[in-house]
């Protein structure tokens, strides 16, 4: 790798980090106030993240509302929004509130397994040897983790299983839906619009109500969730991926299950099984697998 390129990855390593460590921000929360719910903080973090985002593309010189003068981009953005960012990130939450910010992260980490078999399917893209090796190891991986490596029977909950693997789909979507729109928008225009719209959506089906004390505390860690778990993260990975491959930028998401476990062992006090470990490792080396191109880079 040329020399210039790695201020950009260390930039890309800070954003998965970021998305790694609102996992942890998110179960400190719910542990505050068993009141919060993850639709409350879902709704939160895409309308004021969102809102944030194309201010700052604004500042920028780009022009957000122009997303919105053809029908066809209208739709695709509102789509993005429901279909794509709503399961990634709500059922991510959910993920974290019933089990943990180890546990969501891995799982929502499969979500490259999801594009592959789309591809395959709609448009008969046979996957290469090595993206079959990885696919069957990541279901190993999620087998070992699901289970604890006893595989009679579930070390979590079938409803985190669920959520997860929901959560996962979402990457899917969330990747391939607004993917037509990268050719005219930023991917800032793009993704600031994506979670209002979506945040609107779960607005209009669950009106947001405040149950809960707004002390101090919760308020630090809403905020922590929006600008480090979103505003920052977003904005530094759509600059690093105009200077390094894409191929290296997937394989930085992998720092995001890796700060999310590191984060809730140290600050949570979460323990994790040996089978677990290696459960995870598993699922991190299988995606990396997936991505790798060795013409790339």
């Amino acid at each position: 790798m040329k020399g210039r390129k790695w201020p950009w990855v260390l930039l890309g390593i800070m954003s998965t980090t970021c998305w790694g460590i609102s996992g942890v921000f998110a179960k400190i929360l719910f542990a505050i106030s068993p009141r919060i719910s993850p639709m409350t903080v879902t709704q939160v973090r895409m309308i004021i993240g969102g809102i944030t985002i194309l201010f700052i593309g604004w500042l920028v010189g780009r022009q957000p509302l122009k997303i919105w003068y053809r029908w066809h981009d209208a739709g695709i953005i509102v789509s993005y929004g429901i279909l794509g960012l709503i399961p990634v990130q709500l059922f991510y939450f959910m993920t974290v509130k019933i089990g943990n910010a180890s546990i969501a992260t891995i799982l929502q980490f499969i979500g490259p397994f999801f594009i592959m078999l789309y591809m395959a399917v709609r448009h008969h893209e046979i996957p290469s040897r090595l993206e079959v090796i990885s696919a069957v190891a990541a279901f190993i991986g999620v087998v070992i983790v699901a289970t604890n490596g006893r595989f009679t029977q579930l070390a979590i909950t079938p409803l985190v299983l669920i959520y997860g693997l929901i959560s996962a789909v979402g990457v899917a979507t969330n990747t391939l839906i607004p993917r037509s729109l990268l050719k005219t928008f930023s991917s800032m225009e793009i993704t600031g619009w994506g979670l209002v719209i979506a945040g609107i959506g779960l607005e209009v089906v669950s009106p947001t109500r405040i149950t809960f004390a707004l002390t101090s505390q919760v308020l630090v860690m809403f905020l922590m969730i929006i600008v480090i778990g979103t505003v920052i993260p977003f904005i530094a990975f759509t600059t690093v991926l105009k200077y390094i491959s894409p191929t290296i930028a997937s394989m930085l998401d992998a720092f995001e299950p890796l700060t999310a476990t590191v984060g809730s062992v140290l600050v949570l006090g979460l323990h994790l099984s040996l089978a677990t470990v290696v459960g995870s490792l598993i699922i991190i080396i299988a995606v990396i697998g997936l991505n790798y191109q060795p013409n790339e880079g």
